[in-house]
C-alpha cells in the first residue's frame, strides 16, 4: 500500500499558476524540515527541474498515456519513497488529456489513480462572483474527483479577495490561499515553454525561493498538509528499476512485436562493435549520456534503468567535454535546445570527431530529438556530428503530441515490430525525415515513417519513457556490452 501524504495541484486552464503555486508549494514544506517529493503529470521535462531545486530530489513524471495507468501509483510511490509529503503538479486544465482519449492522460485521471484531493488554483485576474460558478463546475463534473480546496492567484487587492471569498463561502470549497501578483516569481519562456533550469541556475534558485516565499505568506500550509494527510492509502507496489530489468544477465522481452498494416519492418545485418577501447577497471559497462544546457529533456527513471541493466551511466556536457567519457561503450543523447546552442556545439569539433568515432565503431547510440539533431550533417547551416545523412533547422511550426508508434526497423532498443507509446515536442525540421531503415512508423496526426536506425545508432524525434519498455534498457546494455 502507498500511503504517502498528497496533494495534486490542478487549475482550469494552462497559464493559471499551476508551476508557481506547486513548486512554492514544494519549497515551502521543505523550509520546514519536510522530506517533499515532487511529481509532474504528462511529459514535460522543464518543469520537474524547478521541482527538484524546491525538494532536493529528482523531479518525476507520472504520464498515464506513454506508462498506461496501471503504473501510475508504482512510479509515484517510487518517486515519494520515504518522503513526508508529495506534490503532484497537473498539466493543462483538470479534465483536458490526450487528444481524443477521454480522461486518459489527464491530471483529473492521476488524481483518482492516486486517491489524492486535489488543490484548484484559479486566475482571478478578470473575474469576481463568477469564481463560484467556475469552481461549482469543477468539483462536481466527475464525482470521483476530490476538490479539497482552491488557491486564488494573481488576486488584485484586499477588496477584489473579499469579493472572492464571500462568492465561494456559497460554494462549499474552502479557499486555502490568495496569492498576489508578483513579478519576482516569473520564470522565462521561450519557442518550448519555460527555460530550462540548466541554463539559468543562479536566477532559477532566486525565483523557487520567491515562490516559496509567495506562498508561505499566501497559504494555509497546516490547511494543506491536513489536506494531504487525509489522502487514503493506494493499493499497489513500489516500482523498482532493477525489478523491471530482471537480474543483471536475464533478458527481460519487450511487448510482443506486433505488425501494422501499411508499415513493413526491415531487419538489417547486425552490428558488432569493433575497436571500442578498454574500459576502466571497476567501472563496468560505461554509458555516456549527454547533459548539460543543450540536452536537458530526461527521465529519472531512464538513468536508473540503464543502471539496473549494467551500466555505469556518466554524464557529460557536449558545450564545454571535448571528449567522451573514458571507455564509453554507449552513447544516449537526449531532447533539449540544440537549437539555441548550435554555434557552440558546432565549435566543439574535437567531441563531434569523437561521436563520429563512437558511430562509426559499431557502438550503440540513442538519440531522441535534439540527440537526432546533434548527430544530423548541420542546424540551422552549422556543422554537426555528421552521423546521419540530413539537415536540421529551425521552423516556425510546433510539432507537439502523443504518438503510438511501431519499429520499423531492427535496431540497438527494440526488435522490428515492437509497438511503444511517445511524444514529440519541437519546433524544428529535419531533411529528409527518415533514413532508408526509418526507426517508427506511425498513424498520428498522419500515417509517416520517421528516423533512422544505421550500425548501431536509433535516432528519433519521439521520445519515449523507459518505465513503459524497460527491455530497451536491458538491450541497449546488452549491445553495449557486445
Amino acid at each position: 500500500m502507498v500511503n504517502v501524504p498528497r496533494l495534486v495541484i490542478a487549475a482550469p486552464a494552462s497559464g493559471s499558476g499551476k508551476t508557481t503555486v506547486a513548486t512554492g508549494l514544494m519549497a515551502a514544506f521543505a523550509g520546514r524540515g519536510l522530506a517533499v517529493s515532487g511529481h509532474k503529470v504528462g511529459p514535460d521535462y522543464i518543469d520537474p527541474g524547478y521541482h527538484t531545486l524546491a525538494t532536493g530530489r529528482p523531479g518525476r513524471n507520472l504520464d498515464a498515456y506513454m506508462c498506461g495507468p496501471e503504473l501510475m501509483a508504482p512510479l509515484f510511490a517510487h518517486g515519494a519513497q520515504g518522503c513526508d509529503l508529495a506534490v503532484v503538479e497537473g498539466v493543462m486544465g483538470l479534465y483536458d488529456g490526450a487528444s481524443g482519449q477521454g480522461e486518459l492522460a489527464s491530471t483529473a485521471q492521476v488524481a483518482k489513480l492516486l486517491r489524492a484531493p486535489v488543490v484548484l488554483v484559479v486566475d482571478a485576474s478578470s473575474q469576481s462572483r463568477s469564481v463560484a460558478a467556475l469552481v461549482h463546475g469543477f468539483a462536481s463534473w466527475d464525482p470521483q474527483v476530490r476538490i479539497g480546496g482552491v488557491i486564488l492567484n494573481k488576486v488584485g487587492s484586499d477588496r477584489h479577495e473579499a469579493l472572492l471569498r464571500e462568492a465561494l463561502d456559497e460554494s462549499g470549497v474552502p479557499v486555502l490561499g490568495v496569492l498576489r501578483r508578483a513579478e519576482q516569481v516569473a520564470v522565462p519562456s521561450r519557442h518550448l515553454g519555460l527555460v530550462p533550469v540548466a541554463e539559468r541556475r543562479g536566477d532559477a534558485v532566486a525565483a523557487v525561493a520567491a515562490m516559496g516565499a509567495q506562498v508561505r505568506g499566501g497559504c494555509d500550509l497546516d490547511a494543506l498538509l491536513a489536506l494531504a494527510r487525509s489522502a487514503p492509502p493506494v493499493p499497489g507496489e513500489v516500482w523498482s528499476a532493477a525489478e523491471a530489468v530482471g537480474p543483471c544477465g536475464e533478458a527481460v522481452p519487450l511487448p510482443a512485436p506486433s505488425r501494422s498494416r501499411g508499415l513493413r519492418p526491415r531487419t538489417p545485418a547486425p552490428q558488432t562493435p569493433e575497436g571500442l577501447g578498454g574500459t576502466p577497471e571497476g567501472l563496468g559497462t560505461v554509458v555516456a549520456v549527454a547533459s548539460g544546457s543543450a540536452f536537458t529533456f530526461s527521465y529519472a527513471e531512464h538513468s536508473e534503468l540503464l543502471t539496473a541493466a549494467g551500466a555505469t551511466v556518466v554524464p557529460f556536457d557536449p558545450l564545454r567535454d571535448e571528449a567522451l567519457p573514458e571507455g564509453s561503450r554507449g552513447l544516449v543523447i537526449g531532447g533539449g535546445f540544440p537549437e539555441v546552442y548550435a554555434p557552440e556545439l558546432s565549435a566543439n569539433e574535437p567531441l563531434r570527431r569523437a561521436v563520429a568515432e563512437l558511430v562509426a565503431s559499431g557502438a550503440p547510440v540513442a538519440a531522441e530529438c535534439a540527440g537526432l539533431l546533434y548527430l544530423a550533417r548541420s542546424l540551422d547551416g552549422l556543422p554537426m556530428c555528421g552521423v546521419l545523412a540530413a539537415e536540421g533547422r529551425m521552423s516556425e511550426r510546433l510539432t507537439l503530441g502523443y504518438r503510438d508508434a511501431v519499429a520499423i526497423s531492427d535496431s540497438v532498443l527494440a526488435a522490428a515490430g515492437t509497438r511503444m507509446r511517445g511524444h514529440e515536442f519541437h519546433r524544428t525540421v529535419l531533411e529528409p525525415g527518415a533514413g532508408d531503415a526509418p526507426a517508427w512508423g506511425m498513424h498520428l496526426p498522419e500515417r509517416r515513417v520517421e528516423g533512422f536506425v544505421q550500425r548501431g545508432v536509433h535516432a528519433s524525434y519521439l521520445h519515449t519513457h523507459g518505465a513503459s519498455a524497460p527491455g530497451t534498457a536491458r538491450r541497449f546494455v546488452e549491445r553495449c556490452k557486445g
